[in-house]
């Protein structure tokens, strides 16, 4: 039942909240949620990657400001809305990008500039760790990452205290706790679903592979502890205050979760932790993630496997690229009507170009396009070049060209997900998404339905995304019963009443997909080329 204005407040006053913070691609996003889960207030910043001597990272000081300005517009709109300065919260969770490489010594020194998961630079050490393990290792994993620096012979090798991935180490500055939750630490290195925890096996088969080279560390004692949803896993200090809020009106003591990636906390926020369930989180990056009923018969370099926030198994299709080559496109759209003199507000352009892909020839009219900021794992590009190609004989209009860029943004995807339905026969009874995308009605939903030939739902809080999630997960630490599971939280309390849409695919549309993926295939020498000759 939605809250009033009155009892907003009052949860607010008496601590009756919870705060989701989460560290996105290009948003950092904090979400304030009372006790029946709706949104009291949320405030955001807006960020970007770089490329920064052949590696893309973000800068340090900018995920401090980010987290800051994020908390700040969110207390300001709770003061502005309802009259009171946030003084204390139930509890907190922190979220953000899985994977990367965040190595620090024992000052707390970063060592390197953050590696993100969108580096496609660790491609010798993830096949041999793959091959080392039999259990499939992908580029952007920790372990990936540390293993490359190896291969090279990186100088600060010797000096690691601690590593751990962007939401372990921002829960570190607010708590001093170096925890990780087991859906984060999945993506670190592979887990154990009968210890929930790390793999003792595979963890002593890294440390003979790199024993000749005689670091003083061992690979178990740099890696955060792994946590389970439902776990307090510290508490926010007076150093974490000073850095959380610049008003230092927030009081310490306060307690928070594991902290978990973007995966884990999309799972929560689209109701996607039980067997045979599933959801698609849509970004800068996109990635699919079915939880399993039974272990994949092979390992495919397509499909991770990493843990739900409550350590079930999950397959993960995940691509690194999705909506920045859209975004560039209709910022250069933007540029043109504002040339004309019509400026348009951005919520509108999104709707308004978005919504021409319905009017679009189903295969997209014989254009092809590869958004690829960044390699692709999934289709063996280790770099990546955006790339817009036609021939005369292509349908080339405005609806087309719009449906063209929508359909490759799904496309890796695509490719991952075939290997799931159609060589491993899993199940799956429902797929949620969420994302920006989504704000737009019916567009996305439509197209990931044709690529994956399924049904797919919207939530209400598609737009709030993991924020929105990892809140969820902050709240039922605090807030659940004795022994009471995850899914049976999330089905029983926050989603009992919820809000959603559902699209089943149109099999004409399924089948101009079927036609582009195949155009998309063929087309990959096209891309390789561009990266091989063009810069």
């Amino acid at each position: 039942m939605k809250a009033d204005q009155a009892s907003m407040k009052q949860a607010i006053v008496s601590g009756d909240t919870s705060l989701g913070i989460e560290l996105g691609s290009t948003r950092i996003k904090a979400v304030l949620i009372d006790n029946h889960f709706e949104t009291i207030a949320t405030g955001s910043y807006e960020w970007e990657n770089i490329l920064e001597n052949g590696f893309w990272t973000y800068n340090l000081a900018d995920i401090i400001t980010g987290l800051q300005t994020a908390y700040s517009e969110m207390k300001q709109q709770v003061e502005r809305s309802h009259g009171v300065t946030i003084r204390t919260i139930g509890s907190i969770g922190i979220s953000a990008m899985m994977h990367g490489y965040l190595a620090f010594d024992h000052t707390g020194e970063l060592l390197v500039p953050f590696r993100t998961w969108r580096n496609a630079t660790t491609g010798t050490a993830a096949k041999t760790l793959t091959d080392q393990f039999q259990f499939n290792i992908p580029e952007r994993w920790s372990v990936a990452h540390l293993y490359q620096a190896i291969l090279n012979e990186e100088k600060h090798l010797p000096r690691i205290d601690f590593m751990t991935t962007l939401s372990g180490f921002m829960h570190w500055l607010l708590t001093g706790k170096k925890i990780l939750g087991i859906g984060d630490a999945s993506g670190m290195f592979p887990i154990d679903e009968t210890t929930q925890d790390y793999h003792e096996t595979m963890l002593r088969q890294f440390d003979e592979l790199i024993a000749a080279k005689g670091f003083p560390w061992k690979l178990e004692d740099i890696l955060p502890e792994v946590c389970i949803s439902g776990k307090q896993a510290g508490e926010l200090t007076k150093i974490g205050v000073k850095i959380l809020d610049r008003s230092q009106n927030l009081q310490p003591g306060i307690p928070l979760c594991p902290p978990e990636g973007d995966a884990g906390t999309g799972m929560v926020a689209t109701n996607s932790v039980r067997q045979r369930t599933g959801n698609i989180s849509v970004g800068t990056s996109i990635f699919a993630m079915i939880v399993l009923e039974e272990k994949l018969s092979n390992v495919y370099p397509e499909i991770d496997l990493v843990a739900t926030p409550n350590g079930s198994p999950v397959a993960m299709v995940h691509a690194n690229n999705c909506s920045s080559d859209i975004n560039a496109w209709l910022g250069l759209f933007r540029e043109f009507s504002e040339a004309m003199g019509q400026a348009v507000e951005t919520d509108t352009l999104f709707d308004v170009m978005l919504t021409k892909a319905l009017e679009a020839d189903q295969d997209g009219g014989g254009l092809l396009s590869y958004g690829y900021y960044s390699g692709e794992n999934i289709t063996r590009l280790e770099k990546g070049r955006p790339l817009f190609v036609r021939s005369p004989e292509s349908n080339f209009n405005l609806a087309n060209f719009m449906r063209t860029h929508l359909f490759t943004a799904f496309g890796a995807l695509k490719i991952g997900m075939d290997i799931l339905k159609k060589k491993e026969n899993v199940a799956i009874d429902s797929i949620l998404a969420h994302g920006g995308l989504f704000k737009t009605p019916v567009v996305g939903q439509k197209m990931i339905a044709a690529a994956i030939n399924a049904p797919v739902s919207v939530m209400g809080t598609a737009g709030d995304g993991g924020a929105w999630g990892i809140a969820i997960l902050a709240s039922y630490m605090k807030n659940k019963e004795r022994n009471e599971r995850l899914e049976d939280f999330l089905d029983e309390k926050v989603y009992r009443t919820s809000n959603r849409t559902e699209i089943h695919p149109d099999q004409s549309d399924v089948k101009g997909f079927e036609e582009f993926i195949e155009r998309y295939k063929k087309g990959l020498v096209i891309e390789r080329a561009a990266v091989d000759h063009f810069m």
